[in-house]
């Protein structure tokens, strides 16, 4: 029987053929809107695992976790100093650390924090150290410099008139191990460095305009398409000393004085309760403070809303498809009556016929299944690719337990698919079958 299926689809092979490829294509596509949905839950839920609470100035909660988890470029607005002083000697408080935006090297977010946020954000270094100098960075582990390479920080892009940091250069100091984070991609400074370099603070005496005017430079983020050279010289930027940090200190100790305006502080709190009740005392007012998590949820709700809609499009084409299906393949049985009814007269019995029949459908439509799932695997990968080359944060395509039940599912309604022209020659009488 096996040989005589294997003959029959090696002289309709071609038709065999685009029948297993219409079903490929029909399955690609519900798996790949099933796998790419849920690669982007589970990459940005990790990407979010690090950063228990935020705290930032009032406005959009999205805004605020996109900017600070996953760095999407974005002039926050700057809540006052004392927000971070105040979350640095509260006891329900493990640890804060701010968050400075405003320059780029190449694509680069050079972001200014401190050595707690670089401590708990990776597993740690993978080569060098942890910054312990103002003019000292740690890179992300996606980052494509050297140890020892200089980074200059630009502000602005050149097309809108941006300039390149002369005040301060920072030296590759160390390589955080990967997060699977759009961090990964960042270079991490002492916030007092970030500060310095935009005339933020005390340690300038440029009048209360200048002031002003650095806060917001300072907030407004930046990027330029072309990857700076590294370099290796420290010939034009020595006007700031090099300070070394304690890591035990606080920052108000290593500020001395009233902290400028921050865009971000991640917060790590001591207890669940102690991350509720912070979360309540700081949504009022000029703050606001997040759970990741939650805005997470709001965003997988219109996520949710819009994988809907994309499979009970892939639905409504794989059932269209399965009806084209049925209809060539009947129409296929009706061509090969004559071919049928020879089995039939030949002695071959019923159940022979429905068999042949049954098996060589749903051989093709099996195979048409197994590809469509390579298929969609294939796709959902690319796609995934290309959003974290945006987004910055991996996200990881795999299938999961149900969806080998949907697999099931789809083989058995196929099977009994491909039993109707199959019952159709089974009760195909030889002699009419002759003589048609």
């Amino acid at each position: 029987m096996i040989r005589f299926i294997l003959a029959d689809l090696n002289r309709f092979r071609l038709g065999a053929f685009f029948i297993a490829a219409i079903v490929a294509l029909a399955v690609a596509l519900g798996v790949a809107v099933t796998l790419q949905e849920r690669a982007m839950r589970l990459g940005s839920a990790r990407a979010a695992e690090k950063f228990d609470l935020i705290i930032g100035a009032a406005g959009s909660e999205t805004q605020l976790v996109l900017s600070s988890v996953f760095l999407q470029p974005s002039a926050l607005p700057l809540m006052p100093g004392k927000v971070l002083s105040d979350l640095e000697t509260d006891p329900r408080v493990a640890w804060a650390a701010p968050i400075g935006f405003g320059d780029f090297f190449g694509t680069s977010p050079i972001v200014g924090t401190t050595t707690a946020l670089v401590k708990n954000l990776s597993a740690g270094v993978s080569e060098g150290a942890i910054f312990a100098r103002e003019g000292e960075a740690v890179i992300g582990a996606d980052v494509k410099l050297s140890m020892g390479s200089t980074v200059k920080p630009m502000h602005g892009t050149l097309g809108e008139g941006g300039h390149t940091h002369t005040e301060l250069a920072y030296t590759v100091a160390g390589r955080l191990k990967p997060t699977g984070s759009a961090w990964d991609k960042a270079i991490l400074v002492p916030i007092k460095a970030v500060w310095d370099i935009h005339g933020l603070g005390h340690h300038h005496d440029d009048g209360d305009e200048d002031h002003e005017h650095d806060a917001a430079a300072a907030a407004k983020p930046a990027a330029d398409g072309k990857t700076p050279a590294a370099h290796e010289d420290h010939d034009d930027h020595d006007e700031h000393e090099h300070h070394a940090i304690d890591p035990n200190q606080s920052i108000n100790e290593l500020w001395q004085g009233e902290l400028p305006g921050l865009p971000a502080v991640v917060v790590k709190p001591k207890s669940i309760a102690d991350a509720y009740k912070l979360r309540q005392q700081y949504r009022k007012d000029a703050t606001l403070a997040v759970f990741p998590g939650e805005v997470l949820t709001t965003l997988y709700a219109t996520l949710g809303d819009v994988k809907q809609v994309l499979s009970a499009v892939a639905g409504g084409a794989q059932l269209l498809v399965g009806a084209a299906l049925i209809l060539v393949i009947v129409m296929h049985i009706g061509q090969r009556r004559k071919q049928i009814g020879a089995l039939r007269a030949f002695g071959a019995p019923r159940e022979a016929v429905f068999g042949i029949v049954w098996l060589e459908l749903f051989g093709l439509v099996a195979a048409g299944i197994a590809a469509g799932l390579g298929l969609g695997y294939l796709a959902a990968r690319g796609i995934a690719a290309r959003l974290a080359a945006d987004s910055g944060f991996h996200m990881p395509v795999g299938f999961a337990t149900e969806d080998m039940t949907s697999i099931g599912m789809l083989l058995v309604a196929s099977a009994l698919l491909c039993a109707l022209p199959a019952l159709i020659a089974y009760r195909q009488p030889p002699a009419s079958a002759l003589r048609g």
